[in-house]
C-alpha cells in the first residue's frame, strides 16, 4: 500500500497559489488515474483510493491548512496501517528555483511548516518527499510570495513540473528503489 500526500491549503482563495503545489500535482494525478477525491471528515482530508500496478494507493490532500497537515497524515497512516517507508509527500520549496525538483528519502523540515507538522505528528523525519521548487521572487515577503498565484509564464513551467512529479510518483508506486527515482528526477526540468 502506498500513501501519496500533496500539501496545500483548502479553500478557493488558495487555489493555484505557490504553496498549493502539492494539491496541484494531485489534481493532475486525479486526471491521470481517474481518481475521485472525497472528504473524509474523520481525517479532515480529501482522500482518493485506487489500484495502480497492482498496488493499493491512497492519495491525500489534508484540509487542515498547511501548518497542521501532520494531524491528517498521522491519522491516515495509523488507520490504514501504512508503513512510513511507503509514504511520499509532495510540497513547495521556496529555496529551490522554479522548474526544479528535489527528491529526498528523509530530512528536516527546512523551514516548511507543513513538513514540520508531519514530522511532529508521525514522530520521524524519515519519509520520502518531492520538493517542488517555486523560487523566483524578488524582495517579496515569504508569506506573500508562497500565498501568491503562479504568473502566466510560471504556469507554463508548472504544466511540465506536475507531469514530472506524477511520473516520479508512478515510479515510486511501481516499486522502483527510491534512490533510482531520485536519480531520475532530481533535476531542473526547464
Amino acid at each position: 500500500m502506498k500513501l501519496i500526500v500533496g500539501l496545500g491549503n483548502p479553500g478557493k482563495q488558495y487555489e493555484l497559489t505557490r504553496h498549493n503545489v502539492g494539491f496541484i500535482c494531485l489534481d493532475y494525478a486525479k486526471d491521470k488515474y481517474n481518481l475521485s477525491f472525497k472528504m473524509e471528515s474523520s481525517f479532515n482530508a480529501m482522500v482518493a483510493t485506487t489500484m495502480i500496478s497492482g498496488e493499493k494507493c491512497i492519495f491525500v490532500k489534508p484540509q487542515t491548512y498547511m501548518n497542521l497537515s501532520g494531524e491528517a497524515v498521522g491519522k491516515i497512516l495509523k488507520y490504514y496501517k501504512v508503513d512510513i517507508n511507503d509514504m511520499l509527500v509532495i510540497y513547495d520549496d521556496m529555496d529551490i528555483p522554479l522548474g526544479t525538483l528535489r527528491l529526498r528519502e528523509k530530512g528536516s523540515a527546512g523551514g516548511h511548516n507543513g513538513i514540520k507538522s508531519i514530522i511532529s505528528c508521525v514522530g520521524t523525519q524519515e519519509f520520502k518527499r518531492i520538493r517542488v521548487g517555486i523560487s523566483g521572487h524578488n524582495n517579496i515577503e515569504a508569506k506573500d510570495y508562497v500565498l501568491g498565484r503562479f504568473g502566466k509564464e510560471e504556469q507554463v513551467v508548472l504544466e511540465t513540473i506536475k507531469c514530472e512529479v506524477i511520473n516520479a510518483v508512478s515510479e515510486f508506486i511501481s516499486g522502483n528503489p527510491f534512490v533510482v527515482v531520485m536519480g531520475n528526477y532530481n533535476k531542473s526540468i526547464i
